[in-house]
């Protein structure tokens, strides 16, 4: 092998080495069966979520993973592979992966890497039915709301009586 396919493999190692310590999600996935379409339609809609969906070499893959702290998933570094790796959420571009490849019946997802932890595929089909991110904040600021504004009605109740009773007092005195 030349010297610049071995440079060229050692960038291509480093590339992944950095998309892996950047990432919040890194899913291992089968891909047999995906047409060169359905690969297309899936990265846009993964791009949409700061994701990218990659057919990986398997030995260039096994070092990058080994030197960035997981070595388990050699393991599961047999036959054709592609990765996910998401880097503004968790959750919604395994929501995505998990939709494509129930609707198009074809290819698997195996193990992932959420937040450096590894999870078995279950664990990961459980982790892609939570709310995402935005949801679950969302929720949090609305349930910090609610008491809040249950306050300030009971507050307002006694100065709300008083108006009312100024106004049964002018109605009753003829309106002056």
């Amino acid at each position: 092998m030349s010297e610049r396919a071995i440079a060229e493999k050692g960038k291509e190692v480093e590339k992944f080495k950095d998309k892996i310590s950047r990432a919040r999600i890194l899913v291992l996935s089968d891909y047999l069966g995906f047409t060169v379409k359905e690969i297309t339609a899936l990265r846009k809609k993964l791009r949409a979520e700061d994701s990218e969906f990659r057919i990986v070499k398997n030995t260039l893959f096994e070092r990058a993973v080994s030197e960035t702290g997981f070595p388990q998933l050699k393991d599961f570094l047999k036959g054709p592979k592609a990765v996910l790796l998401g880097y503004k959420d968790a959750v919604s571009p395994l929501k995505v992966l998990v939709k494509f490849i129930k609707e198009i019946e074809k290819g698997t997802i195996e193990v992932g890497v959420v937040e450096k932890k590894v999870f078995s595929q279950s664990e990961l089909i459980e982790i892609s039915k939570l709310p995402t991110r935005e949801a679950l904040l969302s929720r949090v600021v609305g349930g910090i709301q609610s008491p809040l504004y249950g306050l300030v009605n009971v507050l307002q109740g006694p100065i709300r009586k008083l108006v009312y009773a100024l106004i049964e007092i002018k109605a009753k005195k003829g309106g002056e």
